[in-house]
């Protein structure tokens, strides 16, 4: 079904209200009535956020989806039928049904009568033996190990779906379609297809939409939030949602509404180019888009056109994000004050493990020690650090009694023994299990006005056409003098986790930034200057065309966000971490 009707004929105005369960509520709200959209769209799922799902249900089988999702459409489902507003989100999780079946009540009680859809399918969990059988092994995209072999115990599975049954349940006429684990970019992808009438081989303009739903997916991150360069940001305050204005070739720009905060520029849109991606070939299981073909053009204020993006088949296989149970995990945090902080920290962590039997009794033991403390401090904060001690194993009652025996070294240690938070019992450990599966044994099942509708996936075993990559003049590297100064005075970061591995992009602003950058840092110059990741593989890749290099680092981040020991489980300050190194920067680029 092509040309629907909408705001526009020559383009679709698609609206992002949520990056993950627990995002800004008002936003819903504030997209629909801060201008003219004609989809209103939301991520809410997280890779760890199905796990928290699954607690929901095990309280209440009813549960198992975003129930911020429903409060925010009892505010703004008359307005969105009113002005012909479809909304598209995977705020379904576990339970589209349920949340289809809420979404009726709701509408009910407040006299209106949308026509809502819901996608299911993608939940293979009650299928896993039947799968194995037929020859999916389930391993672990970067341990390679077999789901079978690890004897796990999984709680969740769920395949990654693409947009191609939004795109008909728009075209059979639904005003609201949620679904499962639709993948971020499917809920930009879908409604653009069915505005525009796109096939399944219609490769390019797939591509561009796969990457405008990676640019809006995760709300202000598009428009100024967790952005390096804070000096470019005008305000903070109500940061405007990004919105992707789409085109028939596939071609888009970025911008947000009026009167809101944030930036929407190169930059901004750069840097979420490059947060949680891997190597220039950005899959969805419609498409595959190459990062390395983009151009970005500051068309206006708040405003940036992306063109050029080329696409590729699919591969045969889709995702699949299962959760395992993975035993517990506890941790405490000591401060250490003033005199001797090294000395006292062995002292405690010496007496600690000694009463548990040793760190080897855990099946993970880490200890770090913080040094934030001064010389001669001038308040009492200032002469803290920090002594971080974790555990993680699969028996409960070990865990627990860590936090027991960090407890009664209080008055029998050293000096100044104090705690940040309270003890507890320790956590469940959710261990993060990537994986694939054969795209054409899971189906994309779509149910409305009381149907089922089996939708056709994309062909598998399809040859990937040559694409070559935009091609950008860089120059020489910068001579002249160099001065020491931190490389953020020049580079901006992002920085995010994927599952138990980190990427880190890094960029600057010219091509002569760049051409330093590229020379500058290579994997063995990130060791040396983040001397924390020197024991991880890492893997770099190029790309010229938006001036930027990415990091993938494999395996600091453990099996996934639940199951990590470091402070920051999704990588997110890594970024910045690299930004505040020192580096010999010629002098030309910090002028």
């Amino acid at each position: 079904m092509a040309n629907p009707k909408t705001l526009f004929d020559d383009k679709l105005i698609i609206a992002n209200c949520s990056g993950f369960f627990g995002d800004r509520f008002t936003a819903a709200r504030e997209m629909v009535e801060g201008g003219p959209i004609d989809i209103l769209s939301g991520d809410y799922l997280a890779e760890l956020t199905m796990a928290i799902l699954f607690r929901q249900t095990m309280k209440d089988p009813s549960r198992g989806y975003a129930h911020t999702f429903l409060k925010q459409m009892e505010q703004i489902m008359g307005q969105c039928l009113d002005k012909n507003i479809r909304v598209v989100a995977n705020a379904g999780g576990l339970n589209p049904k349920a949340l289809a079946d809420e979404l009726e009540k709701k509408a009910s009680e407040l006299g209106l009568h949308p026509k809502i859809a819901y996608i299911e399918g993608d939940n293979i969990l009650p299928r896993m033996a039947e799968l194995q059988e037929m020859g999916e092994t389930f391993a672990h995209m970067d341990k390679g190990m077999t789901l079978k072999d690890a004897q796990a115990t999984s709680i969740t599975a769920n395949a990654y779906f693409g947009g191609w049954g939004v795109a008909r349940a728009l075209a059979e006429g639904a005003d609201i379609v949620v679904g499962g684990r639709l993948a971020d970019a499917a809920v930009v992808m879908g409604p653009a297809a069915w505005k525009f009438g796109w096939k399944q081989n219609d490769w390019d303009r797939l591509a561009g939409a796969a990457v405008a739903g990676h640019i809006i997916e995760c709300s202000g991150q598009a428009t100024g939030g967790n952005y390096s360069f804070i000096d470019e940001v005008p305000s903070y305050d109500n940061v405007g949602f990004p919105i992707a204005e789409m085109h028939e070739d596939g071609s888009f720009v970025i911008t947000k509404h009026p009167n809101t905060g944030g930036l929407v520029s190169v930059g901004t849109v750069t840097a979420q180019l490059m947060y949680e991606v891997r190597e220039p070939r950005y899959l969805t299981p419609d498409a595959g888009a190459r990062f390395d073909t983009i151009k970005l053009t500051q068309q206006g204020p708040d405003r940036v056109e992306v063109s050029g993006v080329c696409g590729e088949p699919p591969p045969d296989t889709t995702k699949v994000c299962i959760n395992n149970l993975d035993g517990h995990t506890n941790s405490g945090t000591i401060l250490l004050t003033g005199l001797d902080i090294e000395k006292k920290a062995k002292i405690l962590e010496n007496a600690l493990f000694n009463s548990l039997g040793g760190k080897d009794t855990f099946r993970v033991a880490e200890v770090q020690l913080i040094r934030s403390d001064k010389e001669n401090p001038a308040s009492n904060e200032e002469a803290f650090a920090y002594l971080r001690m974790s555990v993680l194993d699969p028996d409960p009652k070990k865990v627990a009694l860590f936090s027991a025996k960090l407890i009664e070294l209080a008055l029998c240690n050293i000096p100044g023994f104090g705690g940040t938070s309270p003890p507890t019992k320790g956590r469940p450990v959710i261990q993060h299990w990537p994986t694939l599966v054969t795209r054409s044994r899971v189906t994309q099942k779509l149910y409305m006005d009381g149907q089922e509708i089996l939708i056709d996936p994309v062909p598998a075993g399809q040859d990937i056409p040559p694409v070559k990559s935009l091609e950008v003049a860089i120059p020489p590297v910068p001579e002249g003098p160099r001065v020491t100064a931190p490389l953020g005075r020049v580079y901006a970061t992002r920085s995010g986790d994927k599952g138990g591995n980190a990427n880190l992009g890094v960029w600057g602003k010219t091509p002569e930034s760049y051409a330093f950058l590229q020379d500058f840092l290579t994997v063995d110059k990130l060791k040396e200057l983040l001397p924390d990741m020197a024991g991880f593989k890492i893997e770099r890749y190029a790309l010229p065309n938006l001036l930027a290099l990415n990091f993938y680092i494999i395996g600091v981040l453990g099996d996934g966000v639940s199951a990590s020991l470091r402070m920051d489980p999704q990588a997110k300050t890594l970024g910045e971490y690299l930004r505040a190194k020192n580096a010999e920067i010629p002098q030309s680029l910090l002028t």
